[in-house]
């Protein structure tokens, strides 16, 4: 069968974060990298998009060719991490701790951040020729989303740093929704189909990703946006992380896990 019964997936992805956490630190590093430098591509790709057609929507409709790409290649995003690693633990597989799921996670955030700023320095010289004339339009408004989804944020004050983990959690709960997309077709049509509903849907929405800002932040502030890292680090990045996290954990992970593996008793009739 093309598709696979929420039992069948479930279990798949159980047995996806337990190969995760024993993967060497090498291919830990590369798919971890490899992912962030393509996501990036696509989000380059999608703002591109917007200011050449004037509709962010159609932006959104082609932003999930890159997922589909890098979930295609076997590459690992922080936010699929969040999800599946924790299971392998719930689930009691040997020799999974909590040690060696933050080990995991810390390993994909620096190999993700690696691969989105290298495409960010790559887009940076394309839209300046290489920094020596002013930005092009697609530069002038990558500066603006930084500027737009720190400050803009900040001065919400404690009601703006709420609403930025909220946009992170329901962010991770679309993502997370495309990555067990993918386990529940044996096709490749009928993947990237999965995949690409609820990924369209997050970009759309503008909700929070934390790769895809690790590269749309470096790259407003080298097109000239007037924010610092720290204004990147503690208005966007690290919440955004953190709602990522949570969002795609409960809203996903542990709710098929909780439903599909452990079941409760079935009611008598």
């Amino acid at each position: 069968m093309a598709y696979l019964l929420p039992s069948e997936f479930v279990t798949k992805m159980v047995d996806a974060g337990e190969s995760k956490l024993y993967m060497s630190t090498r291919d830990t590093l590369i798919r971890a990298y490899m992912a962030g430098a393509i996501l990036a591509l696509a989000a380059a790709f999608a703002v591109t998009i917007a200011v050449q057609t004037g509709s962010p929507l159609i932006g959104a409709i082609l932003f999930p060719v890159g997922f589909s790409m890098l979930y295609l290649m076997g590459f690992d995003l922080l936010t699929g991490v969040f999800v599946l690693t924790p299971l392998a633990w719930l689930d009691k597989r040997p020799g999974v701790t909590v040690k060696g799921i933050l080990r995991n996670w810390g390993l994909v955030f620096i190999g993700n951040f690696a691969g989105a700023l290298t495409v960010a320095v790559m887009m940076a010289i394309i839209f300046t020729y290489g920094f020596s004339v002013e930005p092009n339009e697609v530069g002038k408004k990558l500066a603006g989303i930084g500027v737009s989804r720190t400050l803009g944020y900040e001065k919400f004050g404690a009601a703006g740093m709420l609403t930025l983990f909220i946009r992170g959690m329901l962010c991770n709960w679309m993502v997370s929704m495309g990555v067990v997309g993918a386990m529940i077709s044996t096709t490749v049509s009928g993947k990237v189909i999965a995949m690409w509903m609820p990924i369209m849907l997050f970009f759309a929405m503008a909700f929070e990703h934390s790769v895809v800002n690790m590269f749309l932040f470096p790259t407003a502030m080298m097109m000239g946006g007037d924010f610092s890292i720290m204004d990147y680090l503690i208005w966007n990045e690290i919440p955004t992380a953190l709602g990522n996290l949570v969002g795609g954990l409960a809203f996903t992970g542990l709710t098929l896990y909780s439903t599909h593996i452990k079941t409760a008793p079935k009611r008598a009739l």
